[in-house]
Formats: structure tokens, C-alpha cells, sequence
């Protein structure tokens, strides 16, 4: 079926026989009553069997983990309690003391402190890439301890999109398992398990719930022995998703493609509109969205998207300060650091989510010191535009 129909019919377990709730019920019990020792042994033998407690598997977590499974083509997936604990819990569970990374150069800050981290503490060797070179990848992975491949879609906040089809074979010919963070693309603009993935991670606290109500993460496996082997590590480190995220997030996802649909029709008229801006000269320099042809990524965004999706940032002539008092001036969009909302947001990224890289990684990473980065909701767009033009003037 086609996605807009397999996400308004999210996964929904029959409540009686015959009978089926049309919202999944949300089940908030922590814990599961046996009637026998030998059932109750028999239930913690793995993932998918009876419910025993909630860190191990909740019914409506459950169904959180199947719908979105089959949003993104996976044979199975793994819900946890924020974007960061799927990166970090799958990081963890696949990586050990002396392994190789091989990174995105660009990345979500959170992303490249936990890799920062590993590499410090746990001796965990790391190599950033461009994300558009297979060569480039194909020698920083001769060497035969590198075990992953960690790329977004859409990298945070500069709009670069990854060339997922080069860098997936290549991953695959060298025996390297794959990572692609799809949150800012979502399964409406790109399903990386169909282009070669082993995993994909997801805030769903973004996109795929949509009303900055939820913080809640997921991990899916285009292979179900990868899922059963991270699964026991994740268990072990207690980065499980809350039932009531859960259903909340199954509450967003019917409506995720014409949310999806509003954010990219919006985003792309503002940075066009900013683009113009931009080649009049004064207080735009540059403009970063996917689907502007001047855009790096534009040939690849192409190929790889079916949208540019609802995240564009913008270069300020004034730098660091002239980012800063741009976003306290808006009045539609609000200044918050999350994205993926109804709403419009803004936020100055090397000062909050990137304010962990130094000067020079900030620059190897494209972010300039007077970068603003835009999540676009679903407003109406001239009220938007309206917004920033107040702001800038």
C-alpha cells in the first residue's frame, strides 16, 4: 500500500476477537502478572514474546515499533526514550574498544559528541567523511577494524544530503554495517533501508509526531538479527520508550504526509524567497535548502529525496551577533531548539545545538557564525514571510 494509506492504519493489535480499537489503546503498566514461574521465565526468553515488564516490551510501544517498521521497509525496529538514546544505544551495542568509525564530517552535535566520546573514553576510532565521496569513504574504510558507517539524510543544520545510494553499496562491498539518521527527512522523503541501510535512527520527537509533545527515539533494522542482537544491549541500558510518548507519536503518524507535504511547500517558497534576498546583496549571504539548484546537494537531493523537507538555514552578514538578535526578533516562528513541529522555529546553532565544536570544526562542518536555522511549520507561508522580513529589516 502506499505510505499515506500504511500510516493512517498504524499498527493496531486486535482487542477481542474479531473487534479491533481504532486509536491504539495505551497501556501504562510498568509490570505483567503470570500465573505460573514457568510462563513467566518462558515470556524473558527474548523481544518478541509475552509481555513481562516495560523495559522489556509494552503493547503500545510494541505497535509504535511495528508501524514504524513499516514506514521505513525494516523486518523490525526498536523504540527508545529520545533520538539520542537510539544513537547512543545503538552506537553502544555495535561498537567496542579499538573498532572504527567512519562519520559524516557534517553532523547533529549530539551525534558528534557521542562519537567524541567514545572515541576519548572507549578508544573508539573515528574518520569524518564529506558524505557526497565514495572513494573518499571506501579508503578511510580499508582499514579492517572499521565496523560503521553513521550518516543523516539531511544533515543538521546546512541541508546536506548524503549520497545514500554510493555510500550504502560501498558499505555493503566493504562489510560495513550502515547508520543513516533519517529524522529530518522522515519515511515520506526517503526510505534509506530501501536504498541499502542496515539501520536507521529517528527522533520521533520530530517529524514523525509533529506537535512538540513527545520525546521519544527509534532504531530500524533492515535485518532482524541485527535488531535481536542490539536489542539485549538496549534492554541492559534502560533507554526504553515510555508508553505514553508512545502513543502520542502514534497519535502524529497518520497525519505525518500532509504535514510532510505543508512543511515542504512552505520551506521551499521562504528559501527562495531568501535566495533573492541573498543575490540582491546586504543582509543575506547564503541560503542552505536542498532544493534550490545552487545547493551542493541539489543533483543528489534529487535522486535521494522526493522533497526537500521542512529545515533551511540562512547566513547573516553581521555573523554571531546579527544570528543572535535575528531569532530574539521573530514573532510567528519562536526561538526553541527543537524542530519537526506544526510550528515554526528558529534557533542560532553555534551557540546551542553545535556550541560543543570549536571554531574549526564548526567551519569544517559548514555552520558559519551567523548561520540561522529555520524549522518551517505548517503556517501560512506569507505570515512566515511576512515574520522574517520584519526580523531582518
Amino acid at each position: 500500500m502506499d505510505l499515506n494509506t500504511r500510516a493512517v492504519h498504524v499498527a493496531n493489535p486486535p482487542f477481542e476477537a474479531g473487534s479491533w480499537p481504532l486509536s491504539v489503546p495505551l497501556v501504562q503498566s510498568s509490570a505483567f502478572a503470570f500465573s505460573s514461574a514457568d510462563e513467566l521465565a518462558e515470556a524473558m526468553a527474548g523481544p518478541d514474546g509475552r509481555y513481562v515488564y516495560s523495559r522489556r516490551g509494552n503493547p503500545t510501544v510494541r505497535a509504535l515499533e511495528q508501524t514504524l517498521a513499516g514506514l521505513e521497509g525494516g523486518a523490525g525496529a526498536i523504540a527508545f526514550a529520545s533520538g539520542m538514546g537510539a544513537v547512543s544505544g545503538v552506537l553502544l551495542a555495535l561498537l567496542k574498544p579499538g573498532d572504527r568509525v567512519v562519520a559524516q564530517r557534517c553532523l547533529y552535535g549530539g551525534t558528534y559528541a557521542v562519537l567524541s566520546d567514545l572515541a576519548a573514553r572507549y578508544g573508539v576510532h573515528v574518520t569524518y567523511v564529506s558524505g557526497d565521496d565514495v572513494a573518499e569513504f571506501e579508503e578511510a574504510a580499508r582499514h579492517p577494524a572499521t565496523r560503521l558507517l553513521v550518516l543523516e539524510t539531511v544533515a543538521n543544520p546546512t541541508g546536506q544530503v548524503a549520497d545514500l545510494p554510493g555510500l550504502l553499496a560501498a558499505a555493503r562491498r566493504t562489510g560495513v554495517v550502515s547508520v543513516v539518521d533519517n529524522s529530518l527527512a522522515s519515511p515520506v522523503l526517503c526510505r534509506p533501508i530501501e536504498l541499502g541501510a542496515d539501520v536507521v535512527v529517528h527522533s520521533t520527537t520530530k517529524y514523525l509526531s509533529g506537535h512538540s509533545d513527545v520525546l521519544g527515539g527509534a532504531a530500524v533494522f533492515a535485518d532482524d538479527a541485527l535488531r535481536r542482537t542490539v536489542w539485549p544491549r538496549t534492554v541492559e541500558l534502560g533507554a526504553c520508550a515510555d508508553p505514553f510518548a508512545a502513543w502520542l507519536t502514534l497519535r502524529g503518524i497518520p497525519t505525518l504526509p500532509l504535514r510532510m507535504r505543508e512543511h515542504c511547500l512552505n520551506a521551499v517558497v521562504l528559501a527562495e524567497r531568501l535566495a533573492a534576498r541573498a543575490e540582491a546583496g546586504g543582509d543575506v549571504r547564503a541560503v542552505h535548502y536542498p532544493m534550490l539548484p545552487g545547493h551542493p546537494s541539489y543533483a543528489t537531493a534529487r535522486k535521494v529525496l522526493s522533497g526537500g523537507g521542512g529545515l533551511l538555514s540562512f547566513e547573516l552578514a553581521g555573523g554571531r551577533e546579527a544570528g543572535r538578535a535575528f531569532v530574539e526578533r521573530v514573532r510567528v516562528a519562536r526561538l526553541a531548539l527543537s524542530l519537526g513541529g506544526v510550528e515554526s522555529l528558529v534557533t542560532h546553532p553555534a551557540s546551542t545545538s553545535h556550541r560543543e565544536l570549536d571554531a574549526d570544526a564548526l567551519a569544517a562542518a559548514g555552520i558559519a557564525p551567523g548561520l540561522v536555522r529555520m524549522s518551517v511549520g505548517i503556517e501560512a507561508v506569507e505570515d512566515l514571510w511576512a515574520d522574517l522580513e520584519q526580523a531582518l529589516d
